[in-house]
């Protein structure tokens, strides 16, 4: 997996420099770079880590959502994944050019010592160990094994040719770097949307470390499982680590005392800077921006139309009842002929993620107001109004139109927000088994108390015949089920799924459903219905279900030209 470097050992610039620099080509390449140009100031610091801050190290809620490789969103085609039908590429690379500039970092980085002092760099010094962290949790995600490597490698370099590191390793490493980081970067809180801070590298850690303790515990005596494993070691690190974040005071769960707008308000609000929760996020603002940079690639989009993406009624049963017991049996439950039926008597959660038809749709600049259910009128009748479950979401909206501008949205970017680091926190202690009610009390209910649902008390739990996860205890599936729902459509169900190795009572031989089908106009309605009456969109295209392979596409697959120029490395499992 090292030989990557010799392919791309000379396509490496520093465009960064274009911004700060006017002498920009003038400079050494980088490539053969001896003694550093660079690296003298904190400033060049800064200038270099800045590259990093880029959106496929921070993949963000974007537009309606970003979970449709799970069970919680569909489009009108299948994830390939999920369908089990994507084969090994041929060409390409594992990925490693961030590895490579984030290593130059560190082989160079000292230059600054001579005239400056710790105190004056270590923010980019722990935002470096940051991002070599967080860079190689993706890789880790992705391809499990993987080599570690710290320093620069030159074309010559005989660990080009290396075999991978177990994983177990990689997240120890992972750890490590994140250590580094918590010790260098600052501890301000700071408005959120500008540099890293102690306490998102201790999420991240969290986040890492919870992965990987239950991908042990839960892939043992699988080809994906790890040789002297000690998930309790990890789930020890993530409970830790998020507690850390919750015992100092920074942040606290977004709550004005209005339980049936504050979650959506939460992720309309086109400001954080005074927001206790988000953590971390991206600002746009047209003043700045507009006329030079369109976003609408990497963060929230209009979604004023669900435009063929829509929230599965898998996630939608999902919601409790508003006396915290399941719809299973439950008397509050009004089935489903309509979508406010559905929604009524539930976690407000619920209908503060889908749009409900009296909801409000557009908030017009004249005062106009209009309603969804003028675009459920509309439903399945064009492209724009495509939606294959049936179930819009609303999440992350904002109906005041003045800020929706084509191609130049406002809507800011929310990235880390506190609610992981409690749901962290409650999982790792039921995983260890050493939860208690003082540990609910502390994270799971300051998060219902936001939405006024009933906390979750231990030995109090309604069973539900439709638990996704019945051999496991009650505790642990309404854990499970409240991340779910906390963590709707911000792009964390995947790798749940993954590290959990449920995609056996999730994924493989179902397909996403949607809402009653008679809320639709049928004459326009171009996605099948299942035969209780419900859409099934993806019935034609996949009769069977979902065809995801246990054996095999929990990883992605090594390109086969890597393989051919390292004997050392393996394919994963099942490719």
């Amino acid at each position: 997996m090292k030989k990557y470097l010799v392919l791309i050992f000379t396509s490496i610039t520093l465009l960064f420099f274009t911004a700060c620099d006017k002498d920009f080509l003038n400079r050494t390449p980088l490539d053969a770079v001896t003694t550093p140009d660079f690296f003298k100031s904190p400033d060049e610091l800064r200038a270099y880590v800045n590259t990093f801050y880029t959106a496929s190290n921070f993949p963000k809620y974007a537009n309606h959502g970003s979970d449709f490789n799970s069970d919680n969103q569909t489009t009108g085609s299948p994830d390939t994944r999920l369908q089990g039908t994507r084969t090994v590429s041929t060409s390409g690379s594992i990925g490693f050019a961030d590895v490579r500039r984030i290593n130059y970092f560190f082989d160079n980085y000292r230059v600054v010592e001579e005239n400056h002092e710790l105190d004056d760099y270590k923010q980019f010094l722990g935002e470096a160990y940051f991002f070599r962290g967080l860079i190689y949790f993706n890789l880790m995600r992705s391809y499990g094994d993987i080599q570690i490597l710290t320093t620069e490698l030159g074309t010559s370099s005989p660990e080009l040719y290396d075999p991978r590191d177990a994983r177990n390793e990689v997240a120890d490493f992972i750890i490590g770097q994140l250590d580094s980081a918590a010790m260098y970067l600052t501890e301000d809180k700071t408005n959120g949307a500008g540099r890293l801070n102690k306490w998102m590298a201790l999420l991240i850690q969290s986040r890492v470390a919870l992965y990987e303790g239950t991908w042990e515990r839960y892939h043992e005596g699988t080809d994906f499982g790890v040789k002297e494993a000690n998930p309790e070691k990890y789930l020890e690190k993530a409970a830790e680590a998020a507690y850390e974040i919750i015992n100092s005071g920074v942040y606290e769960v977004y709550n004005t005392g209005n339980p049936e707008t504050d979650y959506k308000e939460l992720f309309s609000l086109l400001d954080f800077s005074s927001n206790n929760e988000v953590m971390f996020w991206r600002k746009y603002n047209n003043e700045l921006t507009r006329g030079s940079q369109s976003f609408t690639n990497d963060r929230f989009f209009r979604m004023e139309t669900p435009t063929n993406k829509t929230i599965t009624k898998q996630l939608a049963d999902a919601y409790l009842c508003n006396d915290g017991r399941p719809i299973s049996g439950n008397s509050l439950f009004k089935g489903y002929n309509t979508l406010n039926l559905e929604a009524e008597n539930r976690d407000p959660r619920f209908y503060q993620t889908i749009a409900t038809p009296d909801d409000v749709w557009k908030i017009h600049e004249n005062g106009k107001v209009e309603n969804w259910s003028e675009a459920y009128d509309k439903l399945n009748s064009t492209g724009d109004y495509n939606a294959p479950s049936g179930y819009i979401i609303q999440k992350g909206y904002n109906p005041n139109m003045v800020y929706h501008v084509q191609q130049y949205e406002e809507s800011p970017g929310m990235i880390y927000r506190y609610a992981e680091a409690l749901l962290n926190y409650i999982e790792a202690k039921a995983e260890l088994g050493t939860i208690t009610q003082e540990d609910i009390d502390l994270t799971i209910k300051p998060l219902r108390d936001r939405v006024g649902m009933p906390n979750l008390v231990i030995g109090e739990i309604t069973p539900d015949p439709e638990w996704n996860f019945p051999d496991l205890s009650p505790l642990i599936n309404e854990i499970r089920r409240e991340r779910r729902v906390e963590l709707a459509a911000e792009g964390f169900r995947w790798d749940d799924i993954a590290r959990w190795a449920a995609a056996d009572e999730l994924i493989v031989g179902k397909r996403p459903k949607g809402f009653f089908a008679s809320q639709i106009d049928l004459d326009e309605n171009p996605f099948p219905v299942d035969g209780n009456g419900f859409l099934d969109p993806l019935k034609d295209a996949m009769p069977e279900g979902w065809g995801f392979k246990l054996d095999r596409d929990y990883l992605n697959s090594i390109p086969e030209s890597e393989i051919v120029l390292n004997d050392n490395l393996e394919q994963n499992p099942g490719w």
